[in-house]
């Protein structure tokens, strides 16, 4: 039976009847978790074993943001708090070497204990390229301020969480820098020229576009359309990300119930795959709407399969690293820090 295209969230710590009911039925592509799906550990094995006991397969996306920083959905006393993004660019800005040796050293160390709950996925790097006097809800979650150390430490985050046998998303494609609002309240609009989004705001998406997953902003370009947000905009979806930019994964909606878009969950999951996502992310573990798009999102299929298929096939065994070293490597960057690590800026905690 396939799967639908379409990741779920679920409400609380453990699937309730009607969830797992749903899952069954309907079968997600994806599971994301936030931190009131977290517990503990055994709590959190648990969760995701019994999404793939009803929805049939191992073979299925288990998703999480773990950033480090502000975003971080699984927290001490039981893993490990993290730096956040800029604490690497910084580094990076004294000691290139150094730099991308710490960001790869921190995304295996995250990547380790995601693959030991059973998560496969975790939503990072973010290579948003920020400009002065944009909204802080990117912020520290950024690298840098210069697009080819964003590009750079992106691919160094990349090959950590692919090496600890987790799949890493890039986001948010064709980028939430500039913005002046954040998406989970309204809709940015980023009225700037197509070249001056090419020369910063694309190249980071550019450079990383191998990647085998990817996340949209919820952004208005009216460079390039004046009426949709990029995650309905078939121009911009089909037009820039997958012929411009190049992008060959799987890309998958921001959260559909964020207030940058309107409309309802299942008229906002048709619109978006009509765009051009392969892929609608609904997180609020809300089960009508959960219901809602579960009956919009239609069957994972052509070329949509093909990525996913290609996702999963970059999943491998962890490759040996030594722990220690890893975390004196991180503690390096951490010292750089100039911002304080702030309240999570998402809504979804």
């Amino acid at each position: 039976m396939p799967f639908k295209a379409f990741i779920s969230g679920c409400a609380t710590t453990a699937l309730t009847k009607a969830e797992r009911d749903l899952f069954a039925e309907e079968r997600p592509c994806g599971l994301i978790l936030f931190a009131r799906n977290v517990n503990n550990p055994g709590q959190v094995q648990a969760l995701v074993s019994d999404f793939k006991s009803a929805v049939g397969i191992d073979d299925v996306l288990i998703l999480v943001d773990q950033e480090g920083g502000r975003v971080q959905r699984l927290r001490p006393p039981y893993w490990r708090a993290m730096p956040p993004a800029r604490c690497f660019g910084d580094l990076y800005a004294r000691d290139k070497e150094a730099g991308k040796r710490a960001a790869f050293a921190a995304s295996r160390l995250m990547a380790s204990e995601l693959y030991d709950l059973g998560i496969n996925v975790d939503c990072t790097p973010c290579i948003d390229v920020p400009q002065e006097g944009a909204h802080d809800i990117i912020g520290d979650r950024a690298f840098s301020t210069d697009p080819d150390a964003v590009g750079v430490l992106g691919r160094a985050v990349m090959d950590g969480i692919l090496a600890g046998g987790v799949l890493p998303v890039i986001k948010h494609v064709p980028g939430h820098g500039r913005a002046m609002a954040d998406s989970h309240k309204s809709l940015p609009h980023i009225d700037v020229s197509k070249e001056s989004l090419e020369e910063v705001d694309f190249r980071p998406f550019h450079a990383l576009r191998d990647a085998p997953l990817a996340m949209t902003a919820h952004v208005l370009l009216p460079a390039y359309d004046e009426q949709s947000p990029a995650t309905l905009s078939p121009a911009i979806m089909k037009e820039l990300i997958r012929g411009q930019l190049g992008l060959t994964g799987l890309i998958m909606t921001d959260d559909i119930g964020m207030k940058a878009l309107s409309g309802t969950p299942g008229d906002l999951t048709r619109a978006v795959i009509a765009g051009g996502c392969d892929v609608a992310l609904h997180c609020s573990g809300k089960f009508d709407e959960m219901v809602d798009v579960a009956g919009a999102a239609p069957e994972l299929a052509g070329v949509s399969l093909k990525r996913f298929d290609s996702a999963l096939a970059c999943l491998a065994a962890p490759k040996p690293f030594d722990e220690t070293e890893a975390l004196a490597l991180v503690s390096e960057a951490a010292e750089t820090l100039v911002a304080q690590v702030g309240p999570d800026p998402t809504v979804q905690t």
